[in-house]
């Protein structure tokens, strides 16, 4: 399974995604142009090689009409309601504001593919329903700094169209640093994590650290929460590339996020298997048998049905095929060679499964399964039946000589 990896001990902002999973593709010039085509007015997207700590990476610089947004990588969504724009006269001669209409309507338009415009639309969806609690507004009446919110719109809409690309099957990330103490923003001095951020992060597992500053943005935050499948420490992986996208502040420790593109190794205990099944409404249960004899033996690891009422309330069996990646086609070729159906679905699952070993105790063959914190032991039921018709005895009678029950 091919995962990504994003370690989050430096918090997490949208520009600094950006940068790091740009270093897991393999033309980042050919990157740029894209962003620089999405048809965003006055956008100017860029990178450069960039270092913090000894540790080079990749860093990109986003200007909107020449202008970059203050502090780039660590910045605030600047959001002001309706009664909040009234007493910011004086600011709104310099700033233009957004609606999220406005923003969706934007995202619309961009020159990307359909999933990109709906995950980038969630994404943002995120950080204005968090600014939205945290100014107790409606989230139509929230306005966004048409820089900062052109700014964010980049962001989040390349690391969009990056996870397109790496198209990873999971991704896993470290928890989050958000740093401590306070930061200004156009409605004075907040506390860090800002309160549109700390609303975001509920749910995921953060931390302060032991740096004063803003580490984690609502941009960064909204991307997080939106992609990130689980968290903790890398897992067993067979580690392909990686990459470190650069912040443009200094502190104590490498302002950095680190991205690794890995396969996961699986462990001896979790196998994946293919569950194929079918509704069939027109066998006999004696053909349907049948059928489930040749799925064995055709190398199912298991096969049953299971009864259900279908359509127009006709009572029909459910019928689902166990099987492993490398024997699902033989076995479709089975299932509609030896039932009346005409589509088979197809699960993936993964399998968890306890260690097991056959041990030859006095004549029997007894069945140990250890693992999770268990052990269990069973007689093979063929040497139970065998011994009882030698000695003319039941099936209890042999377990209880056993000393298995």
């Amino acid at each position: 399974m091919k995962m990504l990896y994003l370690d989050l001990s430096m918090g997490a902002a949208g520009d600094m995604l950006t940068s790091a999973l740009m270093e897991l593709i393999d033309d980042k010039d050919a990157f740029v142009d894209k962003v620089n085509s999405l048809g965003i007015e006055g956008l100017n997207f860029s990178y450069e090689t960039a270092s913090k700590c000894g540790i080079y990476g990749n860093r990109v610089k986003v200007l909107i009409d020449g202008v970059e947004e203050e502090s780039h990588d660590h910045h605030h969504e600047h959001s002001h309601s309706e009664h909040e724009h009234n007493h910011h006269h004086e600011h709104e001669h310099h700033h233009h504001h957004a609606h999220m209409s406005d923003i969706e309507a934007i995202i619309r338009g961009l020159n990307v593919s359909d999933n990109v415009k709906f995950t980038a639309t969630e994404v943002y969806k995120i950080i204005a329903n968090a600014e939205s609690k945290a100014h107790n507004e409606p989230v139509s009446e929230i306005h966004f700094h048409e820089v900062g919110m052109k700014d964010a719109i980049v962001d989040i809409v390349a690391v969009c169209m990056l996870l397109e690309m790496i198209a990873p099957d999971k991704i896993v990330a470290s928890s989050v640093r958000t740093g401590y103490g306070q930061v200004r923003c156009s409605h004075g001095i907040v506390p860090v994590p800002a309160p549109a951020t700390s609303y975001i992060i509920e749910g995921i597992p953060v931390y302060s650290g032991d740096i004063e500053g803003e580490m984690l943005t609502p941009t960064g935050a909204a991307l997080v929460k939106a992609f990130v499948d689980e968290y903790g420490l890398l897992p067993e992986s067979m580690i392909i590339k990686q990459g470190y996208g650069v912040g443009h502040k200094d502190f104590k420790a490498a302002n950095v996020i680190r991205a690794m593109l890995a396969e996961t190794v699986e462990s001896n205990d979790k196998d994946q298997v293919i569950c194929l099944e079918c509704n069939v409404d027109d066998m006999t249960g004696e053909d349907m048998g049948y059928a489930i004899d040749k799925f064995m033996e055709g190398g199912a690891r298991d096969a049953f049905v299971v009864p259900v009422i279908m359509k127009k309330s006709r009572p029909g069996m459910l019928l689902n095929v166990i099987t492993d990646a490398a024997s699902k086609d033989d076995m479709v070729k089975l299932i509609f060679k030896h039932t009346t159906t005409i589509g088979v679905r197809e699960c993936s699952y993964n399998r968890y499964v306890l260690d097991r070993r056959i041990e030859d105790r006095d004549g029997l063959r007894v069945k140990i399964s250890e693992g999770y914190g268990v052990t269990r032991t069973k007689i093979e039921h063929d040497d139970l039946e065998r011994i009882a018709d030698e000695e003319g005895i039941s099936i209890r009678e042999v377990r209880e000589r056993s000393g298995f029950k």
